[in-house]
């Protein structure tokens, strides 16, 4: 399945919305103020900010972890609340976040093995998650036997498990060397396009968010809130060849000047 034109991506409802979603903790902070984003069917939508600007708490939100403290997050199109959409939403975490004690087979199963399906019954799911990632061979090892781009692999095969509707990925690929990087943004792209997901992406790398992105949000310095939202151009699938053409280069340089701009722009909570 193939995602939505942007043409189409725009004109459907989103998927899910943040409407004036304000996040004060217990300590104080306030992460986000009054930020509005829609992401829509078929988008892939990075979220990029300064440190601390709530990027992650946004995402934390949309996956029903975190309630806001002002505002609202909706499903427009099911008329849910986050909280109610579990199995429609996985999340990919920094870290791997792997079981050590466990193979392959069985951290990719835990989503489903939560939700009462067991490992027999679940068998075909994993497998078919396994194969997404191209670790078939590697179901029955253990996490320490990984390298640091096949503990992520894992960790996305256990998020695609369940088939969610929205893939929300927070710095992912942080922790990795470039060449792995590059992979696995490859590979994401690629099951973005082939299973028709919607994916909201946290990262501090400019250059990762325009190659991979429809729509990059940039937010401000804390408390979080969209300073502007830059749709990017580029051949669907991407190619290799994208990352050293002009536009690609114009693309980065606009979001990395709207990204400079942030940097002054520190609100008073800070």
């Amino acid at each position: 399945m193939q995602p939505p034109s942007a043409p189409d991506a725009v004109a459907a409802s989103p998927l899910v919305r943040l409407t004036r979603a304000s996040k004060r903790y217990s300590n104080g902070t306030v992460a986000l103020r009054d930020m509005s984003l829609g992401v829509r069917r078929g988008e892939f939508v990075s979220l990029l900010g300064p440190s601390g600007c709530g990027k992650s708490t946004a995402l934390r939100m949309m996956a029903g972890l975190l309630e806001p403290s002002a505002g609202a997050i909706e499903w427009p199109a099911d008329a849910k609340r986050a909280s109610e959409h579990t199995r429609d939403v996985s999340f990919v975490f920094q870290e791997p976040t792997l079981m050590p004690w466990a193979t392959v087979f069985d951290n990719v199963h835990l989503p489903l093995r939560i939700a009462g399906v067991s490992r027999a019954q679940a068998d075909g799911d994993v497998r078919s998650a396994l194969a997404l990632v191209g670790l078939s061979r590697f179901a029955d090892v253990y996490p320490r036997e990984l390298s640091g781009g096949m503990k992520m692999r894992a960790s996305i095969a256990r998020a695609m498990v369940t088939r969610p509707r929205l893939l929300l990925m927070d710095e992912p690929f942080a922790a990795l060397d470039e060449m792995t990087r590059a992979k696995l943004n490859d590979d994401v792209l690629r099951l973005w396009s082939e299973l028709g997901l919607t994916v909201a992406f946290v990262t501090h790398n400019v250059w990762e968010a325009v190659y991979l992105s429809t729509r990059v949000v940039v937010m401000a310095a804390r408390p979080g809130r969209v300073v502007e939202d830059i749709r990017i151009d580029g051949p669907q699938p991407r190619l290799e060849s994208f990352r050293t053409a002009p536009l690609y280069t114009e693309q980065c340089v606009r979001v990395s000047a709207a990204l400079k701009e942030t940097l002054s722009d520190v609100g008073a909570d800070h």
